[in-house]
């Protein structure tokens, strides 16, 4: 178990939409991070897998949970978990090199024919897209 989760996507808090605020009333951001993982583009969204290749990042955000109930019943149901999604522990790597046990969103379907986010940047893929 964690009281920690992780975001790369929509739920940042940069984002600014009804689910990341969401988040935000039900969490307290803890800082920056990154764990090792690819980035995809799906359309709207993006899509993380794990890797084992350091070289490999996906960078975003780490939230420490206030209410783990709450939260994962209205974000399973967002993330589509477990169709599109489904929601793991990983290890995340903070800014200040501590690694940190937290729940993640890892893409559940096959990764074929996505386009890749080479960055593992969501939020600069926006601003470069």
């Amino acid at each position: 178990m964690s009281d920690f989760i992780f975001v790369y996507g929509t739920l940042q808090r940069e984002t600014k939409n009804e689910m990341s605020l969401f988040l935000k009333d039900n969490s307290k951001f803890f800082t920056k991070g990154y764990f090792l993982g690819k980035l995809f583009d799906v359309e709207d969204f993006p899509a993380a897998v794990k890797s084992e290749n350091s070289i490999e990042k996906v960078y975003g955000s780490l939230f420490q949970i206030a209410d783990s109930k709450t939260l994962f019943s209205v974000l399973d149901v967002y993330e589509d978990v477990p169709n599109l999604f489904k929601r793991e522990i990983v290890s995340v790597f903070t800014t200040d090199h501590k690694k940190i046990e937290s729940w993640i969103y890892l893409f559940n379907q096959s990764t074929k024919g996505l386009r890749s986010i080479s960055s593992g940047d969501y939020l600069k893929y926006l601003k470069e897209d």
